[in-house]
């Protein structure tokens, strides 16, 4: 039996338990159509890889998910990639993850996630930037922690391509405006995502990163004047799982 999300006997083993019938029941989520409108954009607090040992967050995450149609793609911002240029990760298929993080369990340095290739979404991203700001490919990134974490939960198949945006600056005016340029994607299928950690925790976040992420998805929905709608609230070892999804 698990001793603690931070000590398993079995790291990830709760990701083990959770993969059978998480699989299952994301092969059986039905597809995005055009008559489903445009997909919500999401901001998920995504934590470090010890997530993948609690099963409550797997569960809700889950189940989050499962009330959408699946997309035909996913472009996600993740707090743990701060990059000017505005840059777009690898489109290859099963590009190889990236193991931003330290001090864990081996075997969260093996997990993987083989995406499709995104080569035609990763031109689709591009076409959006303007001439004078425009998203450079970088030729072997691959997903981060905070990208994949979720993302393993979310599409444990990893059936849907999958796209990592860098974020270019820390200044949220433009980052609203970076995630107003994604909008027509969410109308075509596309699922937004940003990744981070709602908090105010100084000493647990110093820097600002874990909560930009933020502006791109709210500049991403289409009506500033609605609430936001959570769905995950609660907190992970101080730190604020608050989840929300904005149309």
């Amino acid at each position: 039996m698990s001793r603690s999300i931070f000590d398993p006997l079995v790291p990830a083993g709760a990701y083990d338990a959770f993969l059978a019938d998480g699989a299952a029941r994301s092969a059986a989520q039905r597809a995005w159509q055009p008559s489903d409108g445009a997909l919500p954009a999401l901001y998920i607090g995504h934590g470090a890889p010890p997530l993948l040992d609690d099963a409550e967050w797997m569960s809700q995450l889950a189940d989050w998910t499962l009330t959408m149609p699946k997309p035909r793609a996913v472009l996600i911002v993740s707090a743990h990639w701060e990059a000017a240029p505005l840059m777009l990760s690898a489109p290859a298929a099963a590009t190889p993850l990236v193991y931003d993080f330290g001090g864990f369990a081996a075997r969260y340095y093996t997990l993987t996630y083989p995406t499709p290739a995104a080569h035609a979404f990763a031109a689709e991203v591009a076409s959006l930037m303007p001439d004078t700001a425009p998203a450079h490919q970088h030729r072997s990134r691959g997903l981060d922690h905070g990208a994949w974490v979720p993302l393993k939960v979310m599409y444990p198949l990893a059936d849907v391509p999958a796209l990592q945006l860098s974020l270019p600056s820390s200044d949220p005016l433009a980052l609203l405006a970076l995630g107003a340029r994604l909008r027509p994607l969410r109308e075509s299928g596309v699922l937004v995502i940003g990744s981070g950690f709602l908090t105010q925790m100084p000493y647990a976040h110093p820097s600002t990163d874990h909560f930009l992420p933020l502006f791109v998805t709210l500049g991403a929905g289409t009506d500033p004047g609605k609430p936001v709608q959570t769905v995950i609230d609660g907190y992970w070892m101080g730190l604020a799982k608050r989840s929300f999804q904005v149309s």
